[in-house]
Formats: structure tokens, C-alpha cells, sequence
């Protein structure tokens, strides 16, 4: 595929090198000269000066040629024109846009539902976007995802019965020492390991594998059954009956809307909950305009316009003695020290907001439950749309060493008719999950499972094969 992608920060860098590495042919563009002599030295592309609003820049830069555009560029406004602009001329191509004020986001989802008839076969999408990415409902999904899972480990859900949780080994657990063709000893409960993250790499297991303290398991399970694996790994579902927000920043009064929405539903069923919002969850934020906003907003909230950092504060308050913190503000950095701090006084399950995979990582090593990597959330949302349509999903594991795919078997796919055991690569993917149709359940797969066409399939392969691997199962180049 030949991408075009304007805006050469971070997420357009990072998403450069991943196309890259998947052998796409990939123009970045930026009107920031240092910006773009940074990206020239790390990328294997063209890298060009210029402002990306141009057409007559972007088509010199290949784009009538090109499969996909990406507006990236720190300006709302500068990706939605751009994407307008070159619908006008090009309304074939597809158009992918970030897009970081909610307003547009939201604005544009109720136009679209509102006016779903017209939205048809003979008429273009709003502002010409044909994928709008908002950072800020990607982080805040991810945040509420992991809430409903008692904070204390990563997790990526498929259907309504598996998912795939990031669970930590304790020293002396019934897992330390055991090797992984043995697990099933220890349960007669379905399971699958899908990765494990040891000190010195992030790899796909064999049956030889030895478990070891310190490592962490990624682990495919029936959702009612992940309570006793954590078990296994010598950890345990904790009731979250007191949650505390800091950041009334657009991410947290997101995840606040949406945990006060799911009070009686999510907490009353998940975390047994009886007594009023207001003594359960509080919001905190420095910022007086903020603090303000977010209480006349959500009156039945307790808001507090403070320092989370503040000691004395934090006891006076109680926040001490809460059961999770969750840290949003728009300083990721201070996010995991904020997360720390306030573990050290007594909060055990923590969340916080960081930039990259590379924070998350050190957020791990700080014992910080769950790190969310805002930009990788945002360049992983995009690759799924830039992989062809049969892929439905792309999640970066730990490091980026690993990718999770979601793909339907196409009629082009060279495992039509093929079984598990006759297609199987080790050391390159393992096949975690088949879906015989949308209506049907995700099963976890045997070595005799034969694979056909309109299968959904769920696999996870190392980075640097993923591409090879989608293609092999019918992807689009």
C-alpha cells in the first residue's frame, strides 16, 4: 500500500514506522523544518517540507496513486479541511482523520445517526472523513474497560464471553516454576497463554516454557474464569467500592460520564456498591476553572479543586483510603508519579494516563496497575483501518514486540479449507480465538480446526511478521 500521512509528530512518526515495517510505501509531510529533519533520521521514507493542506503539494507527494491519507497534525481543523479537500478530487480514497476536540467528534456521530439515510451509497461522509479517530474516547474506553476489571490488569475483551488479561506471577504461586504444557493440571478451566513477559524479552511461548516468578502472563480466558487464574498466578480480584479521578481534563470527564452512567448497572454488579455516587467516586483537579466546570456538571460528585500530590490534603479527604485512583491529567509523566505517590499511601489499584509504550513500561516496573499509551492506542486504532477491510482490529502488546490481529478469512486467503495443525508457524503466531460467523461465539481453536471462508480469526504474531501473517490469512497488501 502507498500512504500519505500529514503531521510528523509522534503519532505520525510512530505510525510511519509501522507501515514501514510492514514494507507500505510511506510519504510523511510537515511544515516544521526541525520536525521534519527529525523524522528524516529515523524513518526509511520520504520525509517532505510542506504544508499538508496543499493539493497541489500532496499530489507531487504521490497522492493519485495512493490508497490512503492520515491527517495527524496537531490541528483539528487543519486534518478535517485537508480530508474535505482531497474528498473533493479524490472521494475514492480512503481519508483517516484524528480529530481531538469532542465536540466534533460527538457533533458528527449524532449528524450521522440523525441523518443515516442519507449517509448511503451516493453520499460522502461528513467533512469527507471516512475514519475519525478521537484520542481522547479511545484512552477513555480503554480506562473504563480496565475499571470493570477491577484495575488490576490489562484487558482486551472479544465477544461477550473471552478475553485476553496481562496477569502478573507471584513468588510461590501455583504457577512459579511450572512448565506451560503442565498448566492444565492446575484447572480444568479453558485456557490458552498467548504471550509472556519476561525480564529480558516479550515472546510467544511453547509447551516447553518454563513460568517464572516476576513474569507476566498474557492469558485467554472465559471472563468468569479469569477470577481463578489470577488466583493460579497468585493474585485476586479486589472490590473497587472507592475510586478517586484526578484530571477533569476531556479524557476524565469522559471516563467519569461514563462510569456514572454505568453506577447502578457496572458498580452495583461488579463491585457491590450501596451507598451514593458521592461517597464512592470523587473527581480532583488544580485547575479552579476546571474544578469548577466538571462540579456544575456532574452535581452529584464530590469535586475537589486541589493538589492530588498534596499529603496533607489527601488524608484530610480520605483519599487515602480509597481503593483505586485513576490519574488523567494531561501531563503523563506526572501521571505515573501521581500514581505512585499515591500507591505509597495506601491506594492499591492504580491507573494512569502516559504517552507511549515505553512509559507504560516504566509505569509497570513502578508496580502501577494499568498503564493506558495514549498515542499507541491512537496509531494501533489506525493501522486496523489501514490493513484492508477483512482486518477488524489491530492491538499492540507490551513493548511492541507482539501484535494481536482480529481478520475475517477472505475467499483469497490461503488457509481455506486448511487446518490449525497444517498451517501453524512456530515462534511467528499462535491462533487464539474462531468466530463461525457474527452470530455465533468465539471458541478457542484445536489443531484440527479447518478454517473457511467468513471466519472471524484472532491471532497473535511477532510485529515484524504480522503483515506476512495478514496477507497469508487474506488481507489486503
Amino acid at each position: 500500500m502507498k500512504i500519505v500521512i500529514i503531521g510528523a509528530g509522534f503519532t505520525g512518526v510512530q505510525l510511519a514506522k509501522r507501515l514501514i515495517d510492514g514494507k507500505n510505501d510511506v510519504v510523511l509531510i510537515d511544515n516544521d523544518e526541525e520536525v521534519v529533519r527529525h523524522a528524516s533520521n529515523r524513518l526509511d521514507c520520504d520525509v517532505i517540507q510542506a504544508d499538508g493542506n496543499n493539493l497541489t503539494t500532496l499530489e507531487e507527494a504521490g497522492l493519485a496513486k495512493a490508497d490512503a491519507l492520515v491527517c495527524v497534525t496537531s490541528s483539528d481543523e487543519v486534518n478535517m479541511i485537508t480530508c474535505s479537500l482531497v474528498d473533493s478530487v479524490y472521494p475514492k480514497l480512503l481519508k483517516i482523520a484524528r480529530v481531538r476536540n469532542y465536540a466534533y467528534y460527538v457533533n458528527t456521530a449524532d449528524a450521522t445517526r440523525k441523518h443515516a439515510g442519507a449517509f448511503g451509497e451516493n453520499h460522502r461522509p461528513l467533512y469527507g472523513i471516512d475514519v475519525m479517530i478521537h484520542p481522547d474516547v479511545e484512552a477513555a474506553d480503554a480506562i473504563v474497560n480496565a475499571v470493570e476489571h477491577g484495575a488490576l490488569t490489562d484487558v482486551i475483551p472479544f465477544g461477550d464471553d473471552y478475553e485476553l488479561v496481562r496477569i502478573p506471577v507471584e513468588a510461590g504461586s501455583p504457577v512459579d516454576g511450572q512448565v506451560l504444557q503442565n498448566l492444565r493440571t492446575l484447572t480444568q478451566k479453558p485456557i490458552l497463554v498467548a504471550y509472556i513477559e519476561s525480564a529480558d524479552e516479550t515472546s510467544l511461548p511453547s509447551g516447553s516454557t518454563v513460568i517464572k516468578a516476576d513474569d507476566y502472563l498474557g492469558i485467554l480466558a472465559k471472563k468468569s474464569d479469569v477470577p481463578e487464574f489470577l488466583r493460579l498466578c497468585g493474585s485476586k480480584m479486589q472490590k473497587l467500592n472507592k475510586i478517586a479521578l484526578i484530571g477533569a481534563n476531556r479524557i476524565g470527564t469522559i471516563v467519569a460520564e461514563r462510569l456514572i452512567q454505568r453506577k447502578k448497572s457496572l458498580f452495583a454488579r461488579l463491585f457491590g456498591l450501596q451507598k451514593k455516587m458521592t461517597q464512592d467516586f470523587v473527581i480532583i483537579d488544580s485547575d479552579e476553572s476546571l474544578a469548577k466546570q466538571t462540579a456544575e456538571r456532574f452535581p452529584d460528585v464530590k469535586v475537589f479543586r486541589a493538589d492530588a500530590t498534596d499529603e496533607a490534603f489527601l488524608q484530610e479527604e480520605g483519599i487515602d483510603s480509597f481503593d483505586l485512583s485513576i490519574c488523567v491529567t494531561p501531563n503523563y509523566e506526572m501521571n505515573i508519579v501521581m500514581a505512585a505517590f499515591i500507591k505509597s499511601l495506601g491506594v492499591k489499584n492504580g491507573i494512569c494516563l502516559v504517552s507511549s509504550s515505553a512509559f507504560a513500561d516504566i509505569a509497570y516496573k513502578l508496580d502501577i496497575g494499568v498503564a493506558v499509551p495514549l498515542r499507541d492506542t491512537v496509531v494501533d486504532s489506525i493501522m486496523s483501518h489501514l490493513r484492508g477491510s477483512s482486518v477488524t482490529g489491530i492491538h499492540t502488546v507490551s513493548d511492541g514486540t507482539l501484535e494481536i490481529l482480529e481478520i475475517t478469512v477472505t475467499e483469497k486467503s490461503q488457509v481455506n479449507g486448511e487446518m490449525l495443525k497444517d498451517i501453524a508457524e512456530n515462534g511467528k503466531f499462535i491462533m487464539l480465538m474462531v468466530q463461525r460467523g457474527a452470530s455465533t461465539a468465539y471458541t478457542i481453536p484445536t489443531g484440527n480446526t479447518t478454517f473457511s471462508t467468513g471466519d472471524n480469526l484472532v491471532l497473535i504474531a511477532m510485529s515484524d511478521e504480522s503483515q506476512r501473517i495478514l496477507e497469508k490469512f487474506g488481507a489486503e497488501g
